[in-house]
């Protein structure tokens, strides 16, 4: 028995209301014949460039794409014992959603939605629904993903007024995807369109948010008009002393964290990025930290009590996610009136407690391991990435022992 016979051709029987035709991939077995959409359409000029052995630069991607269909049938096919158009149809349909990028998203946001990972699956959501509007389809083979691709959707990104950093957090979910589809066999490495000669996702390194000592003090001391103001600075202030903690640990706090000396606690960003070797932040108690929690903290101090509750028991991921946020954005609003009213320019945020406690530790000589730990970060690089540069008024302390021996003339 003759094995099937796979095609891709023009289906050229009727025009679209645009002048092209459909793609089709053609199965042909025992004089029976079938066709199933690509999910492309072309013109006969077009169709003929593609189809070239060696086609020109702007119809290479296409190639590459529309080859990679052929190659899942053909494979498909070599994996059934028996084959059957309908047997060929349950494997073949299943595996092209595999290959489908935006199906990889949706997988993937619903396993972390299910994995209570409702920020993680946020952030995959963001990206999909950016490089949905990019595309201007439902579907998106990874084939499709090209470095060229990737470059086109970063200058798109940045004439809308995105930020490389932006770019880089909606590609490294992509680029994650995309080594889950090669680790499954639904992509192909040798298309991986990532890495050096290739695209490199930007890191999106910004400038930094550290404040200095003096900017820090005028917070410190400010005296707030009103009990929104007093909380916001509050937990500001917390964050900063207590290591850089962000929001969602803060809210997270529980009276059974605090400990005579020291509150000790895992972050939720690495409980379970990081099961294996989880890695309990330590803080040091001090007064003002025991002020802000008997200013602000509940009046029944039970173990499995919120410290500030902020938060209710057992609210699900996704009401978690919506709380921290709003808490988020109470602070930043409040905390900015209070940088304005003290004469600190810069645009600070709850992001800035925590570069500054970082920066504030490497200007006064601490060791950038002692500040890695502190942060809960698993590699120095990162750390890295949060520490300022140092001060002005520092650098050029330094800078007048450059001409030291002028003065030693005089």
């Amino acid at each position: 028995m003759k094995p099937p016979i796979t095609c891709i051709m023009l289906d050229d029987r009727r025009a679209l209301k645009d002048g092209t035709y459909p793609v089709k991939l053609k199965i042909t077995f025992q004089r029976q014949r079938k066709y199933y959409p690509t999910r492309f359409n072309m013109t006969e000029e077009d169709f003929a460039s593609v189809m070239e052995k060696k086609p020109k630069p702007k119809f290479k991607d296409l190639q590459i794409q529309i080859q990679t269909i052929e190659h899942k049938a053909v494979k498909v096919i070599g994996d059934l014992t028996d084959f059957s158009f309908e047997a060929f149809e349950k494997k073949f349909l299943n595996r092209a959603s595999k290959d489908d990028v935006f199906s990889a998203f949706k997988t993937q946001i619903d396993k972390l939605s299910k994995e209570g990972r409702a920020g993680t699956a946020s952030s995959y959501g963001c990206a999909m629904k950016s490089i949905e509007t990019f595309v201007d389809k439902s579907s998106l083979p990874f084939a499709a993903v090209t470095a060229e691709f990737l470059r086109e959707y970063e200058q798109w990104m940045l004439s809308n007024k995105k930020s490389l950093t932006t770019v880089g957090i909606y590609l490294r979910t992509l680029r994650a995807l995309y080594n889950d589809a090669i680790a499954s066999g639904d992509a192909k490495q040798e298309l991986y369109p990532f890495g050096k000669r290739k695209y490199v996702t930007p890191s999106g390194r910004n400038v930094k948010k550290a404040l200095a000592l003096t900017d820090i003090e005028k917070i410190f001391t400010y005296v707030p008009k009103h009990e929104g103001e007093e909380r916001a600075r509050d937990l500001w202030v917390f964050s900063y002393l207590c290591q850089g903690i962000n929001v969602k640990d803060i809210a997270r706090l529980r009276y059974r964290n605090l400990e005579e000396e020291r509150i000790t606690f895992i972050r939720a960003k690495t409980e379970r990025t990081s099961r294996q070797n989880l890695k309990p932040i330590t803080v040091v108690r001090t007064p003002e930290i025991d002020q802000i929690i008997e200013r602000w903290g509940s009046k029944d101090a039970k173990a499995d009590n919120f410290i500030f509750s902020l938060l209710e028991p057992d609210l699900s991921p996704e009401r978690e996610l919506a709380r921290v946020r709003n808490i988020t954005k109470e602070i930043n609003k409040y905390i900015k009136r209070i940088a304005i009213a003290v004469g600190i320019e810069k645009n600070i945020s709850t992001y800035s407690a925590r570069h500054s406690f970082s920066t504030v530790l490497k200007r006064a000589g601490a060791p950038i391991e002692l500040i890695s730990e502190a942060l809960g970060h698993s590699n120095l690089k990162t750390t890295e990435s949060y520490l300022d540069s140092f001060e002005d008024k520092v650098k050029r302390r330094y800078s007048s022992a450059l001409t030291a021996f002028s003065k030693e003339k005089e």
